[in-house]
């Protein structure tokens, strides 16, 4: 979890300095993640600070040094055969985000879709002694940690299932709580139907490509999103696995990936990208908070080619492309053409402020980058100061006249609207 995985760590991190002890490094951890909170406008909940000060993280990742584990870092503890991660455990600051979007009660009954076990001990810790937590995985590698690391940092209560979790729990349903912590591509009908009467559902939806930790309840036969946070996850494995199409640019150093959308031309769009570079300023210069991640959801919904970007750091220095990152800046593909959300840039010589460019190439650069500018000047007009957009999930099947009004995500079981007001 956490805003984008990182490489596994070595198999031993250095001694740590005897000064740096578990309950000093924990402590300032939580200090910085609260003062982060509170400067953004959303404190943490004295109950799930609470939780983060008692649970000791550097138990659920064994091997890694303490200043590791007690980072604000995601830190991967398993990989598959092409060395892509396939668990982890989570960046703290996105745990605590996630836990406060929860909204757990002492006595709640919790389930947990993905086992790193520190989430699972958090939540443990608040559903008290008339709770109960049952965190699920599909790898028997990944349960078999959690279950040694929980009974070893006393959280014995906490059952560990090895399960596909895309279809819950059915014999220990209802929930209270549901919460996924690997990237889903869909909400499966398992997860609403196992939930209690109130009850609420956070999880990582992909959203063309983004992926938005959503908190979900139960309204008139669908769900609405409560609250919406950016965030990374490494993806669901079993049977709620999608795989994301890649169009390769320049070989596996830079491509295109494209979901919830139609296949671009993979041929006519390596041959534009071979061809100069379009620059253009959009006017619009990033907020101090949130400095590129605001206007992404708005051009995924606005701009019907929407795709993402992704390149090496050696592509980049190559000066192949300028993203504004590396694993995934917003990018528009169509006529042979594509126009990506550039590197900030200043406005001009002694100006001081920066600004988001726009890059791109092909036949029709000039059109590409101008759409893909002007919808940031309307995000910045329209939605930048407003409450965000309303996030609704239907079952797949619900016809036009029974959504409202906005842009369409058709999934495999729903069918998500996301409407800017």
């Amino acid at each position: 979890m956490g805003v984008q995985p990182l490489a596994p760590a070595a198999e031993e991190d250095p001694v740590d300095d005897d000064a740096n002890t578990p309950e000093r490094l924990r402590e300032a951890l939580v200090d910085e993640i609260a003062a982060r909170s509170a400067r953004l406008g959303r404190p943490l909940s004295p109950r799930v600070e609470a939780a983060l000060r008692t649970v000791p993280r550097h138990l659920f990742l064994p091997g890694r040094s303490l200043e590791r584990a007690y980072a604000d870092i995601p830190v991967v503890t398993r990989t598959d055969s092409a060395g892509l991660p396939t668990s982890s455990v989570s960046q703290p600051a996105m745990v605590a985000t996630m836990l406060d979007q929860l909204r757990v009660e002492p006595g709640h009954r919790v389930l947990e879709i993905g086992s790193g076990g520190y989430n699972a001990a958090l939540l443990s810790e608040l559903v008290g002694p008339a709770g109960s937590v049952t965190t699920v995985d599909i790898d028997p590698g990944v349960t078999a940690r959690a279950r040694s690391a929980l009974d070893g940092a006393g959280h014995g209560r906490v059952d560990v299932v090895l399960a596909d979790g895309e279809f819950g729990l059915p014999d220990r349903a209802p929930f209270d709580r549901i919460v996924v912590t690997v990237g889903t591509w869909d909400i499966p009908p398992a997860w609403p139907g196992q939930l209690a009467r109130g009850g609420r559902i956070v999880a990582p939806l992909r959203l063309r490509g983004l992926t938005r930790s959503l908190a979900l309840e139960p309204d008139d036969g669908h769900l609405v999103s409560r609250s919406d946070e950016p965030c990374g996850f490494v993806p669901m494995q079993g049977a709620g696995e999608s795989a994301v199409l890649r169009v390769p640019l320049h070989g596996d150093e830079v491509g295109l990936l494209v979901e919830d959308g139609p296949a671009p031309d993979a041929a006519a769009l390596a041959d534009a990208a071979a061809s100069p570079r379009v620059d253009l300023r959009s006017g619009v210069a990033p907020g101090p908070a949130d400095p590129f991640t605001g206007p992404d959801l708005w051009l995924a919904t606005a701009l019907p080619g929407f795709c993402l970007l992704t390149a090496t750091p050696q592509a980049v220095a190559r000066g192949l492309v300028r993203p504004a990152w590396t694993t995934g800046t917003p990018a528009l593909a169509e006529d042979g053409g594509f126009a990506y959300l550039g590197a900030p840039g200043h406005a001009g010589a002694g100006t001081g402020r920066s600004e988001f460019v726009v890059h791109a190439h092909g036949r029709r650069a000039g059109d590409l980058a101008a759409r893909l500018a002007g919808r940031i000047r309307d995000w910045d007009r329209d939605h930048r100061s407003g409450p965000g957009p309303v996030l609704t999930v239907h079952p797949a099947g619900t016809p036009d006249r029974a959504l409202p009004d906005g842009f369409v995500i058709d999934k495999r079981h729903t069918r998500v609207v996301v409407t800017w007001p």
